[in-house]
């Protein structure tokens, strides 16, 4: 029993290693609209929405099939984890700039290089834009 217990584990490992992350992006639909953050979407931002960080998380999102990288700021969440077996879902311009939009689904490594700037809601729907990126990503 405990030979099948260390072969179950080992098998979970290397399933995990060899499947990843998945990434998408998404934008159709959203622009213009609150994020489950309070944030008003806007997909031209390096913004992504995940399930497993807090609003405000920094990210280092890579694509493992060419190595490009872009830093996210989480600012939404998503049923796509559950639904899809997506990790993460990136804005259109953050997909753009590590795969061709036409791709849809990634292979990805997820590094967080900031949490000292979580926050549980924003009230009054701002936007974010590029001065409010610069807030998070300053400090990683």
């Amino acid at each position: 029993m405990k030979m099948f217990k260390r072969l179950l584990i080992i098998a979970l490992l290397i399933s995990q290693t060899a499947c990843g992350k998945v990434a998408s992006w998404y934008g159709r639909g959203f622009e213009g609209r609150n994020t489950a953050s309070g944030y008003l979407f806007d997909s031209r931002q390096y913004t992504c929405a995940s399930n497993a960080h807090d609003f405000g998380t920094v990210l280092k999102v890579t694509n493992k099939a060419n190595n490009k990288s872009v830093v996210v700021v989480v600012t939404d969440r998503g049923s796509f984890n559950k639904k899809y077996g997506r990790e993460i879902d990136l804005s259109k311009a953050a997909f753009a700039k590590i795969a061709n939009t036409n791709e849809g689904l990634i292979k990805v490594k997820i590094k967080v290089l900031n949490e000292k700037n979580t926050f549980k809601y924003k009230h009054g729907s701002p936007v974010f834009n590029a001065r409010e990126y610069q807030k998070y990503v300053k400090n990683k």
